[in-house]
């Protein structure tokens, strides 16, 4: 039950992004590239000092490799078959230039569905992250659920301003962000099904948490933060970075 309330609480801080975009408008690029770069900086750490010796340690070497690798494979499987908008291509970050005439109520409907939809698909395997590391101890599991959860919040400005820009209603703004946020805590519910098999399962499911998790720093974190203001990124990263690192020892 405590996994769910924390996995709950890192999913739907989706909505804070949209709830962020309803009052004060689009954030500077300089404090999304910080955001960005910091939970990158949280997942690095965990899934290097944390989850993959913890998977050896429950598993073996073979276990870790192959877990890993399906964690990155079922990111790449996503990407491919349902990409969801990166924050840094996103319209919303500059609605107010928008030319009305370029950015058509259905167009940026369109793309705001496209975008909610996979990011919920994506939040699965989140959840199973989140649940692996608390299999492991509580306070990995906590630290898995807080990254995931600043992950969260632009992943929800990216759902909330193509919606915003296409006429959607403030509230159908928070319900839409909201509910891609609960397919977290719905794939941590699936994974205590399955972590109450074996040690070993639980080892594999631990490096397959950390091979997800890399998959988005490298592919969605560091880039898009970059794009934003790459030394804000990389402040934000070494300071993830490290508050990880302190936090797991």
């Amino acid at each position: 039950m405590e996994s769910l309330i924390y996995s709950f609480f890192a999913g739907t801080s989706t909505a804070l992004g949209a709830i962020f975009l309803m009052f004060f408008g689009s954030p500077g690029k300089k404090a999304m590239a910080g955001l960005l770069g910091f939970a990158g900086g949280i997942m690095i750490a965990v899934s290097v000092f944390e989850l993959m010796p913890s998977s050896l340690e429950l598993g073996s070497m073979l276990v870790l490799v192959v877990g890993f690798l399906l964690g990155c494979l079922l990111m790449l499987l996503l990407d491919k078959f349902m990409p969801h908008a990166h924050l840094s291509e996103s319209s919303h970050l500059d609605l107010e230039n928008v030319d009305p005439k370029i950015l058509e109520t259905r167009t940026a409907l369109r793309t705001g569905y496209l975008i909610f939809l996979g990011i919920a698909l994506h939040n699965l395997p989140e959840g199973l992250a989140i649940g692996a590391g608390l299999e492991a101890s509580q306070e990995l599991g906590i630290v898995i659920a807080l990254a995931i959860g600043l992950h969260n919040i632009p992943e929800g400005l990216a759902v909330a301003g193509p919606l915003k820009a296409g006429g959607t209603s403030n509230l159908r703004l928070f319900l839409f962000t909201l509910a891609a946020g609960l397919m977290t805590p719905i794939g941590t519910a699936i994974g205590l099904l399955v972590f109450s098999v074996s040690t070993t399962l639980i080892g594999g499911s631990l490096a397959f948490a950390a091979g997800a998790m890399m998959y988005i720093v490298n592919d969605e974190l560091i880039p898009q933060s970059n794009k934003m203001h790459s030394h804000m990124a990389n402040a934000g990263l070494i300071g993830g970075l490290l508050i990880g690192f302190v936090m797991i020892g």
